[in-house]
């Protein structure tokens, strides 16, 4: 499948145009204020490693595990992003396979944006252009205006990765929206392909994962979802959230095709 991703490399040069996107980006999110949709406000998904009590926000899923519909959630019911919008890449991880992983990373990166877009962006391109970025950093997920992702260190080793995601959350579920997102992948634990080595943690399962998050779907976690991508818990060696499940198929198509 041709990729539907442009890279971008950024130069120095490109500062100043990062600037005028940021400005253009808050000057957006004020109009969008007026618009009577609420305060912007951040959700953020911690994603354990399998074995970590379960987290208070936890709750049950919809669709039924008994069908092919699956089990799902969403971050706010109808909340999803409504222009497509780009986001910037820092390959860089302290702890991985060989010490030169970027090609690895980006490539995953595609791998699991393509898995969601299959499923979900018949009428919407969830998400925009990936831009090469080794400035990129998560920054505690705060908001600035542009989307990331990185790895980066986290004060709790049974975190695997954490996504955080802004938008207006409020209201009629029909004017919900998503207008940026950060994922931080904890590079305390080895990164690599997990296909060829069980003792790493695979970075393409956690990518779509969290990539999930970034469109608008949240977390399950019933022992009958564990085939989900969305399922909260994983492990080094597990690829399984490479590929979406049921209830991630059913619950990605409902939000982009209502």
């Amino acid at each position: 499948m041709a990729r539907k991703y442009v890279r971008l490399m950024l130069a120095a040069g490109a500062v100043a145009v990062i600037l005028v996107w940021v400005g253009s980006a808050l000057a957006k999110q004020e109009d969008k204020k007026k618009e009577g949709r609420g305060p912007l406000s951040k959700i953020t998904f911690i994603h354990y490693k399998k074995g970590h009590a379960k987290p208070p926000w936890a709750n049950g899923g919809k669709g039924d595990d008994s069908t092919d519909s699956g089990l799902y959630t969403y971050l706010a019911k109808g909340a999803k992003w409504r222009v497509s919008e780009g986001l910037l890449l820092n390959p860089a991880c302290a702890e991985n396979a060989d010490g030169n992983m970027d090609g690895l990373i980006e490539n995953a990166l595609y791998a699991s944006l393509g898995a969601w877009e299959s499923a979900g962006g018949k009428s919407l391109e969830i998400f925009g252009g990936v831009s090469i970025d080794a400035s990129a950093t998560y920054d505690d997920g705060n908001y600035r205006g542009y989307n990331t992702v990185s790895f980066g260190p986290y004060g709790d080793g049974n975190v695997i990765g954490v996504t955080s995601v802004w938008g207006y959350f409020g209201g009629k579920p029909s004017t919900r929206e998503i207008v940026e997102a950060h994922i931080l992948m904890n590079d305390a634990y080895e990164w690599g392909d997990a296909s060829a080595d069980s003792s790493l943690m695979d970075v393409q399962n956690i990518f779509t994962h969290e990539l999930g998050h970034w469109a608008g779907m949240g977390d399950v976690y019933q022992v009958a979802a564990g085939e989900e991508t969305m399922y909260g818990y994983s492990t080094e060696g597990e690829t399984k959230k490479r590929d979406l499940y049921n209830g991630d198929i059913t619950g990605i198509t409902g939000l982009y095709q209502e």
